[in-house]
């Protein structure tokens, strides 16, 4: 499998750049302190499974457009809410009219659409914009819900 990496993260504890991956097993972590670092990557048609179906921690997937005005509006709030669960969830996004395939087969009725995905599984879905708070909380309570369905063995 290829490293396709991401882009250089800096690390809120303690200050220091990393590199991070767009695909890894685990979760990313500074290489000096290892606080959880957050994990925001791109995706598409070709790459999706491997960045996003193979993940560990739970993915946000956002699901957007270049022309979509409350796509543009969402992308900081989604960013803030993937720094503020890093460990928890890697944050996707996909450009639905670069990735035909990906918008056809989550049935992208409109965007921004956001979903959650467990190894690969839709376990939650949201259509339109929201502020950071909502968005953190329907994240936490999403992957809280299934990890009170589905404990670790």
């Amino acid at each position: 499998m290829a490293r396709l990496w991401n882009k250089n993260v800096s690390c809120t504890t303690c200050g220091r750049t990393n590199r991070v991956p767009a695909a890894a097993e685990g979760t990313p972590r500074c290489g000096a302190c290892a606080t959880a670092l957050p994990w925001i990557t791109d995706a598409g048609d070709v790459d999706f499974a491997q960045i996003a179906e193979q993940a560990d921690p739970f993915v946000l997937v956002d699901l957007w457009a270049t022309w979509c005005g409350p796509c543009r509006r969402v992308s900081p709030a989604l960013e803030q809410v993937a720094r503020e669960l890093a460990g928890q969830v890697k944050l996707v996004k996909v450009d639905v009219d670069a990735s035909p395939r990906l918008a056809q087969r989550f049935q992208v009725q409109a965007v921004p659409t956001l979903l959650i995905l467990d190894h690969g599984t839709e376990i939650a879905r949201q259509a339109g914009a929201a502020p950071a708070t909502e968005l953190r909380r329907w994240a936490e309570e999403t992957i809280a819900g299934r990890r009170t369905a589905h404990p670790a063995a």
